[in-house]
């Protein structure tokens, strides 16, 4: 018989857990970024385990931008809304996810760590720093 709720085939529940996340770019489920739902559901997922947990997320290329405060955002998108996503992440930095900006994306656009979100470190280059972390034996998410 058949039932109309969601039944899980494979759990998962990990007791540690390290990823880096590549981020791009965005591409989006609603309003959200894809990238930034899925470090909430993973840090969620860590919680629920109450696994030890390193996430690292290493925003370069079209999505640095999600790093900078308000009025840098602002300038860099030449709008006044502010950054809509500073939120977000001040909430996955509060849960122990770090939040990198690629040092090259970051020279492209002329910005330093003061147009960064407090907390938000700047790397290298997201391809060196990505290439550090899989060596040291983290996994890699890519997303755009």
């Amino acid at each position: 018989m058949e039932t109309n709720e969601l039944r899980i085939d494979v759990p998962v529940k990990l007791a540690r857990v390290k990823n880096v996340f590549s981020i791009a770019s965005l591409s989006f489920e609603g309003d959200l970024p894809a990238a930034l739902f899925h470090l909430k559901l993973l840090m969620d997922d860590v919680g629920a385990w109450n696994a030890s947990a390193q996430v690292v997320a290493v925003f370069h290329t079209n999505a640095g931008h999600v790093t900078l405060h308000d009025q840098s955002y602002n300038s860099d998108r030449n709008i006044d809304t502010g950054n809509p996503y500073k939120g977000l992440l001040v909430n996955l930095i509060d849960r122990g996810a770090r939040i990198e900006l690629c040092g090259a994306t970051a020279q492209a656009h002329g910005w330093t760590n003061a147009d960064t979100l407090k907390g938000v470190q700047i790397n290298t280059d997201a391809m060196a720093r990505t290439t550090e972390l899989v060596q040291q034996g983290f996994v890699m998410i890519s997303e755009s």
